[in-house]
C-alpha cells in the first residue's frame, strides 16, 4: 500500500490553535483528496480506518485522516460539538490550501462523519465537493430515531452513505426515508450482513478485507462520478 506519513495541519498565520496531527497517504497521480475523521471510540490511526485509507490511496485518492483535540489529550470523552465543527472547518481549510491541485471530498467514521455533515449544514467547509459517510450513527445502541439526521437537509453537497445491515446505530428502515426526499443529493450503498464496524459473520462467507475493499471501491468510485460532473 501506499505509504503514510505523519504531518500536522497548521492554520493561517491568524490562527492561534494548536496543528492537528494528521496521516497523509496516497498512490500514483491522485485526482481528489478525502478529509477523513475517526469515530469516538478511536483515533486516526484506526486499523480499520488505516486500511480503508490505504485501499483508497491505490483507487485515486488521495487520504489525510486527521485526528480530535479530546484524541491528542489522551481523553476518551469526545470535545464539544463546537470544537469538533471548528476541528473539521481548520482540517477542510488546511486540505484546499495545502493541496490545491485536488477535487477535494470530506467525511469520516461513525461520529467523524456526523461532524462533517454538521459542519457542512453550518456552512463551514464550502470548498467540499462531496461528503463520504462510513457508519453514519443515525441513532444511538437500542434507541432508535432520526433526530441526528435532522439536519441534513441543510447540506449542500452531495453524501454517500455506507451502511451495514447489521449496524446497531443506524436503522435502515429509519434511514431510507430520512435520505429519499434528499434526492441526488443522498447515495446510499449497503454492505450486507456488516455491523457498525464493517464485520460480517464468518457464516457470510466474506472476510473483513472483502468488505473494505468493498467500501473502498464504493467510495472511490462515488468520488469519481462527482468529478465527472
Amino acid at each position: 500500500m501506499p505509504a503514510v506519513e505523519a504531518i500536522e495541519m497548521t492554520g493561517s498565520d491568524a490562527d492561534a490553535h494548536a496543528p492537528i496531527p494528521a496521516l497523509w497517504q496516497r498512490g500514483a497521480d491522485p485526482a481528489a483528496l478525502l478529509l477523513l475523521a475517526h469515530g469516538a471510540g478511536a483515533g486516526m490511526d484506526h486499523p480499520h480506518l488505516a486500511r480503508l485509507s490505504g485501499l483508497l490511496a491505490e483507487r485515486g485518492v488521495a487520504v489525510l485522516r486527521y485526528q480530535f483535540p479530546y484524541v491528542t489529550a489522551g481523553s476518551r470523552r469526545p470535545d464539544p460539538p463546537a470544537v469538533l465543527h471548528a476541528t473539521v472547518r481548520r482540517a477542510v481549510a488546511f486540505g484546499a490550501r495545502r493541496f490545491p491541485e485536488l477535487a477535494l471530498f470530506a467525511g469520516g467514521r461513525s461520529m467523524g462523519g456526523r461532524m462533517t455533515t454538521q459542519a457542512a449544514a453550518r456552512g463551514l467547509v464550502p470548498a467540499v465537493r462531496g461528503i463520504v459517510l462510513f457508519a453514519f450513527p443515525l441513532h444511538p445502541p437500542k434507541r432508535p430515531g432520526i433526530e441526528r439526521a435532522e439536519h441534513l437537509s441543510a447540506v449542500a453537497q452531495p453524501m454517500l452513505f455506507l451502511q451495514g445491515t447489521r449496524d446497531g446505530l443506524c436503522d435502515l428502515a429509519l434511514l431510507r426515508p430520512v435520505l429519499a426526499p434528499l434526492g441526488e443529493r443522498a447515495t446510499l450503498f449497503v454492505s450486507d450482513g456488516a455491523d457498525h464496524s464493517f464485520r460480517v459473520p464468518k457464516s457470510s462467507g466474506h472476510r473483513a478485507c472483502d468488505i473494505e475493499r468493498l467500501l473502498a471501491g464504493e467510495a472511490a468510485s462515488w468520488i469519481r462520478g462527482r468529478l465527472e460532473r
